[in-house]
């Protein structure tokens, strides 16, 4: 036997047990990572958690959850007043404020129940008077039965209550009255109450209705007088909600951002919900986002104990995505860090169900830095294919930091029929598929190490909401965080209809044809109004000034 030989046996066989090691040191390492991100997704999808609503308490303990991962980790807050938090105001539209009142003969109505003011009622301060609902006196609040304008109607397809209304709103304010209180004495619905997201423009006198069971009990004799006080107190809606933010700093002249939102629709109170049959239910989001949030905290650790130190990272969990891009949207406008800083975004949006038959994800943004192509594809092969998106913008959060002109990267594993609906839970999440998609986006990370400055390329722009329910587009990207009047532009689309027609991001779309603009809805109540080929004009503010469009669909 050669000596020489069973020397060389030894040796080979030493070398295969020390790469048996080491690839079962890997398994065992992917296998605490793929553990983990159960672990995560389990936690934020749970029902005490009810839908991770932005602004609720299920947020709050999420928040409590993140905050502690990061602080474990290692990782510095990147918040406000050193903390993880940033907060900020999510508005909801208006409120009957407690200071309103509505009294008879000294009885207190309950506002909401017995009595309430229009939305668009313009804030008085109290005032008092001996009254006759029969008579309309200048200079005095009148009474107006509408249940006349009901009865005539009834049969009328096309019949308006609220154009009545503010036709009759004029029609008083001119003559001389005060206020106007409108009550309904037929037994036909009106469906009127308040409408907290109402943006139309103020009646031009305080307008308030009072309810048939408060008339009939309190003021139930019209052509008696009554001792009346009045004051209507409106005021802005809003809750609070919070990002969570954490750093890693290496001393580095440029910062890689990477964010998830946490946030989801709750019980889907905010009517962003697929589930159309009234029920109350809680909605978890396991793929959307707890998917990514877990993905986000488990690249945290990778990267705290990585050799890949060229760059500081930014670790960004935002809520109030559902709503708008609430949460992303307000931090690159406050930044906790320079904004010039940052080199890209990274971006997980469901990335929880890889298609074990088609292994596919996509990956938006590409087209967004010339270097993504050599970045991408320098990656040893992963587990799955790569579809490229080459546009910045989308429905999620990369898209605020697209308009801030930095390079970004959207993960995204693709819709599904669990997408916004009570069922999409921890137990449909393939951890397996989402640990690769962690892998592969750390290698990208680490790609991206001797590239210096990534340069910036604008893109085509993509709608953030699904226009199939109509057949015409304008071709704008509403900033749906814009809690005036009308709906303001945050982007325009090449090629579209608004950008042929010199419609620029900022402007605020006030009317559409002979559609008034005063919100999203409206906007798209009037949208479903025109089909292709209509001219219409189209008016916007640009600043303090009114401009009109012709636009041709």
């Amino acid at each position: 036997m050669n000596p020489f030989s069973a020397m060389k046996r030894i040796f080979f066989l030493l070398i295969l047990v020390s790469e048996v090691s080491f690839a079962q040191k890997i398994k065992k390492a992917d296998k605490a990572i793929q553990q983990n991100l159960k672990s995560h997704i389990e936690f934020l999808a749970d029902d005490k958690l009810e839908g991770r609503r932005a602004g609720s308490n299920g947020e709050k303990l999420a928040i409590e959850y993140l905050v502690n991962q990061f602080k474990t980790s290692g990782l510095s807050p990147a918040g406000i007043n050193g903390t993880y938090l940033q907060p900020f105001d999510i508005a909801e539209g208006k409120q009957i404020l407690k200071s309103s009142l509505f009294s008879i003969n000294q009885n207190r109505l309950e506002a909401g129940k017995d009595f309430f003011p229009l939305a668009y009622s313009p804030n008085c301060s109290v005032f008092e008077a001996m009254v006759s609902p029969a008579l309309a006196e200048k200079g005095q609040p009148w009474f107006r039965d509408i249940g006349d304008i009901m009865l005539n109607n009834k049969e009328n397809p096309h019949f308006d209550l609220q154009a009545e209304l503010r036709n009759e709103l004029k029609n008083a304010a001119e003559k001389g009255a005060k206020a106007l209180i409108f009550y309904n004495s037929s037994d036909l619905p009106d469906q009127l109450n308040f409408d907290s997201k109402d943006k139309s423009d103020l009646a031009p006198i305080p307008v308030a209705y009072l309810t048939a069971a408060a008339r009939e009990k309190y003021m139930h004799d019209m052509s008696a007088s009554y001792d009346t006080q009045i004051k209507i107190d409106i005021g802005p809606k809003s809750r609070q909600a919070n990002n969570v933010a954490a750093f890693i700093d290496n001393k580095a002249e440029r910062t890689i951002v990477l964010g998830a939102h946490f946030d989801h629709l709750g019980y889907g109170e905010d009517g962003n919900s697929m589930l159309r049959t009234g029920e109350k239910l809680i909605h978890n989001g396991a793929d959307d986002n707890a998917s990514g949030t877990a993905a986000l905290i488990e690249l945290s650790k990778l990267l705290i104990k990585s050799k890949a130190q060229k760059s500081n990272y930014l670790f960004l969990a935002f809520s109030g995505e559902e709503l708008g891009l609430f949460g992303s949207k307000y931090f690159v406008e406050n930044p906790t860090i320079p904004i010039l800083s940052m080199n890209y975004m990274i971006n997980m949006d469901m990335v929880g169900r890889l298609n074990d038959s088609s292994k596919t994800i996509t990956v938006g943004g590409f087209g967004t830095s010339p270097a993504w192509n050599e970045i991408l594809y320098s990656v040893k092969k992963p587990g799955f294919n790569i579809k490229t998106d080459s546009s910045g913008t989308g429905p999620s959060d990369h898209t605020s930091f697209y308009r801030k002109d930095i390079p970004v990267l959207f993960f995204f594993t693709g819709l599904h029929s669990d997408y916004h609906r009570p069922s999409d839970d921890a137990g449909k999440i393939n951890y397996n598929g989402e640990l690769q998609i962690v892998k592969f986006i750390y290698s990208v990370i680490e790609n991206s190490q001797d590239k210096g400055k990534l340069a910036f390329l604008k893109t085509r722009e993509q709608q953030t909401s699904t226009s199939a329910r109509f057949s015409v587009s304008m071709g704008i990207m509403p900033d749906y965080t814009f809690s005036g009047s009308g709906v303001k532009v945050d982007g325009v689309s090449e090629g579209r209809p608004a950008i042929r027609a010199g419609i620029k991001a900022g402007d605020i779309v006030t009317q559409m044809g002979e559609y008034k603009v005063n919100s999203i809805e409206t906007y798209m109540q009037a949208l479903g109004k025109f089909k292709k080929g209509d001219a219409i004009k189209v008016i916007v503010m640009r600043g303090a000034e009114e401009k009109t469009f012709d636009i041709v669909f």
